[in-house]
């Protein structure tokens, strides 16, 4: 098993974060659904969006550097 490649374990760690982030989550997709259906392209959720992944890497990187050697 030594030639395996190796498994990258931030996507689970990922995984398990976006439970504890359901209001970013929340907020973020409240935004998507006001803002759905305009044309301009003025209005977007970027800051939500970045709050959602904000919290998730959070939260997996204290997690994440355990795993490394």
């Amino acid at each position: 098993m030594a030639d395996d490649e190796p498994v990258d374990p931030k996507r689970e760690l990922e995984d398990r974060c976006k439970a504890p982030c359901t209001r970013p989550l929340k907020e973020y997709k409240a935004c998507a659904k006001r803002i759905d259906g305009d044309d301009s392209g003025h209005k977007h959720c970027t800051g939500q969006y970045f709050d959602y992944w904000r919290c998730v890497d959070k939260c997996a990187a204290s997690k994440l550097f355990s795993h490394l050697k």
